[in-house]
């Protein structure tokens, strides 16, 4: 076909005057009815790909989409480029069955060129028997990643496209997906049966975004809503992992005077959509969601996407920026990170099958890589994809930006490379690091890797050190990770090249990210190392220690280390001010305010100190529906397993917020139920060793009373000692 008649037709169904990057070489491949594999990222123009050929082809083009709010986003856009509404269709669990009836007497007609199918769909045996009856053109497989276990979001129902396409008609294909690594591509092609399927990359380097990682502490609420106000009028994307973070940071940003709104699976999908629509129609410069939020969500000018938690993979992280500034203008990926959520994400990964876990924990490491390093981040993220990024500096990025002093590491390399070389390519980073550091675990002993010449010739350097070695030298080339057995170290042509002769190797230390207590109850960090103002911060110690003796609690029960610290950040000087402190609410406020915020007073007036207005940030955790239900279910003496089964939360949930009410300061009664399910002096035990205890962590609960009880049992009792004793 003649690129005036292709140009022609785009100008004509799409208005558009030229195509962009692969587009044209991508239209003519289906035209030609071959077999296409298109990887494009976000923002790249993925759907003409396969909307414009259908338009041009006779017969039905189907396209598999795994989304019912994309599905629709797709049909209207269609529609609007057309003059009959029958153009394009969809059938999936939305449609009534006149719905579905209208749909098929459409195609029928020849008037449909465009059909989209969910894959749970296209099973059904009477869609099978309807497709075989149909013209087909071709067949297009959108976020063909779902079909990969190495994917973000794998669907096992997406696996069983190419049996059922067998069984409907045989015709060509096209496989689109904004991300995917060379492994996930290999699985896409081997499962629809298109290994030669001609291959249309493009690149993944999206110059236009800015990627920053943060250091994700008690503040992170504040940081987000001083970040959103630093940017008035501009429309944003907040991804966090839990449907319950998503309503109540929503919340949060309500009451700070932000105009957002939440999205999430678990909400009415009428309340869903109206939110969806009310971001694009820019009637609210927010949204807060779960990764169900944004899948061909064709909005150009989101500004900023931020990520409250680390996400679950790096091709998860990548598609969700990639909505950032489609238009090519600014776009902002901030990222949230603290090791402890890595350990929740494998915490979520229990109960599955092995191998999904083995998966689960190996993409999780990717992201732990991404996060922690101190290289340019365009770098890791495009060697993620299998593309080399040359530039040394890329000058958007927080790493390239503030960029850390390179040190010497030839000799490290080396003996990296020569153990990957002795253990024949066969074996892990965490395994080859071991060796190095004479750590004898039960695998190396039962490889008898311990006799190896090298074995703990790298005890010296620490284990991050020999992470950041190895991240970087597959970067530079020298070893790759197995494509087929994901994880196995191997080395590469260049590495072998560089064993013969080695030259200087300059690696960037990884950043340093301080790990938080595993428990929110106990303190956040050590000393006053997180608070801005040392000195207050120590006299607001010594105050508390007076008060714990005068009043005989235990200090923490007063107020914790993470709440003088943010004390000694923001300086609240009335006891309004002092109940937006975390962990501090109104009744401690009330209990034990006073004396420190005239200490704060003071010490602001005499220090003439300018208190950071714009760090203090209104919170409505205390207000929250949820609490506010327990509180009044607890009042009603209602069984607090109950409570957990009515709200659907595990029970070890309810605690972690039957917790954060009594922290908060208010009084709860929880007698009538721990009566039920200890015996008295079992709970005279744990009560005595909360009272005589230097502190209310519960690692060290678990390590002096673990054998004899519950973590249940130890929690329930802290919860009843901390109402009685401090509110």
């Amino acid at each position: 076909m003649k690129k005036d008649f292709l140009t022609d037709a785009l100008k004509k169904h799409f208005g558009f005057d030229t195509f962009k990057g692969n587009q044209e070489a991508v239209i003519r491949n289906v035209l030609d009815g071959k077999d296409t594999f298109v990887l494009m990222p976000t923002g790249g123009g993925k759907s003409l790909c396969y909307q414009l050929p259908s338009l041009l082809l006779p017969g039905t083009a189907v396209v598999i989409s795994p989304l019912i709010a994309l599905m629709k986003n797709q049909v209207d856009a269609m529609r609007n480029f057309s003059e009959d509404n029958g153009v394009a269709h969809f059938i999936n669990s939305s449609l009534n069955r006149a719905a579905i009836d209208a749909v098929k007497d459409d195609i029928k007609q020849g008037k449909t060129k465009l059909l989209y199918v969910a894959p749970e769909s296209l099973t059904k045996e009477e869609n099978i028997e309807f497709l075989r009856q149909v013209p087909v053109s071709f067949y297009a497989i959108d976020e063909a990643h779902c079909i990969s276990e190495w994917g973000h979001d794998f669907r096992p129902e997406y696996r069983r496209i190419r049996p059922i396409i067998n069984e409907i008609s045989r015709h060509p294909l096209i496989a689109l997906t904004a991300t995917a690594t060379p492994k996930v591509q290999h699985d896409i092609q081997k499962n629809l049966g298109m290994m030669d399927a001609i291959v249309y990359k493009s690149s993944f380097n999206r110059a236009n975004l800015y990627y920053e990682v943060r250091q994700k502490d008690q503040n992170v609420d504040k940081e987000i809503v001083k970040f959103i106000k630093g940017n008035p009028g501009k429309s944003g994307i907040i991804y966090c992992l839990s449907r319950k973070k998503v309503e109540d940071f929503t919340e949060i940003l309500k009451a700070n005077g932000i105009n957002a709104l939440a999205y999430h699976a678990g909400m009415d999908s009428q309340v869903r959509s109206e939110n969806q629509d009310k971001f694009l129609m820019e009637e609210a410069e927010v949204i807060v969601a779960t990764i169900a939020f944004g899948m061909g969500i064709d909005k150009p000018d989101v500004r900023y996407v931020i990520h409250y938690d680390i996400p679950k993979s790096l091709e998860g992280y990548y598609q969700e920026t990639g909505r950032a500034g489609r238009d090519g203008g600014e776009g902002k990926c901030i990222v949230f990170y603290v090791h402890k959520d890595l350990q929740k994400l494998e915490k979520f990964m229990q109960g599955k099958p092995i191998s999904e876990q083995e998966i689960g924990k190996q993409l999780l490491e990717e992201t732990k890589a991404y996060a922690e390093t101190a290289v340019c981040r365009r770098k890791v993220l495009l060697h993620y994809f299998g593309e080399e990024y040359t530039e040394d500096n890329c000058g958007n990025c927080d790493n390239c930006l503030n960029p850390k002093m390179q040190v010497e590491a030839k000799e490290l390399l080396i003996s990296v490379l020569e153990t990957v070389e002795i253990l024949k390519d066969k074996f892990k980073a965490d395994h080859v690091i071991n060796i190095l550091q004479g750590k004898k675990t039960s695998e190396i002993i039962s490889y008898e890797h311990d006799e190896l010449e090298m074995f703990g010739t790298g005890k010296d350097e620490d284990e991050k050190t020999w992470n950041t070695v190895i991240r970087q030298a597959m970067i530079a080339g020298f070893l790759d990770k197995d494509i087929e057995n994901y994880g196995l170290l191997k080395l590469t042509p260049a590495g072998r090249k560089y064993l013969k002769n080695p030259e200087s190797f300059k690696i960037t230390k990884d950043n340093d990210f301080e790990e938080e207590e595993s428990t929110d109850e106990t303190p956040v960090r050590g000393g006053a190392s997180c608070a801005v103002d040392p000195v207050l911060y120590s006299m607001m110690k010594d105050l508390r220690k007076k008060l714990s003796k005068k009043l005989e609690v235990p200090p923490y029960v007063i107020f914790q280390d993470p709440s003088l610290e943010a004390m000694a950040t923001t300086y609240p000087v009335t006891i309004e001010e002092l109940q937006n402190i975390p962990g501090v609410g109104s009744g401690k406020a009330k209990r034990y305010g006073s004396e420190f915020v005239e200490l704060i007073k003071r010490h602001v007036a005499e220090n003439e100190i300018e208190r950071p207005e714009d760090l203090r940030v209104r919170t409505v955790a205390n207000k929250s529906k949820l609490k506010v239900y327990i509180v009044q279910s607890i009042d009603r003496k209602v069984a607090l397993d109950d409570i957990a089964l009515t709200k659907g939360l595990e029970f070890n949930e309810l605690l972690d917020e039957i917790e954060a009410i009594v922290y908060a300061g208010t009084k709860i009664n929880i007698d009538y139920f721990l009566n039920e399910v200890m015996d008295e002096d079992h709970i005279e035990n744990n009560y005595l060793y909360f009272k005589e205890s230097e502190t209310d962590g519960l690692e060290e609960a678990i390590k002096e009373l673990g054998n004899q009880y519950t973590e249940e049992e130890i929690r329930l009792v802290r919860i009843k000692f901390l109402s009685e004793m401090a509110n």
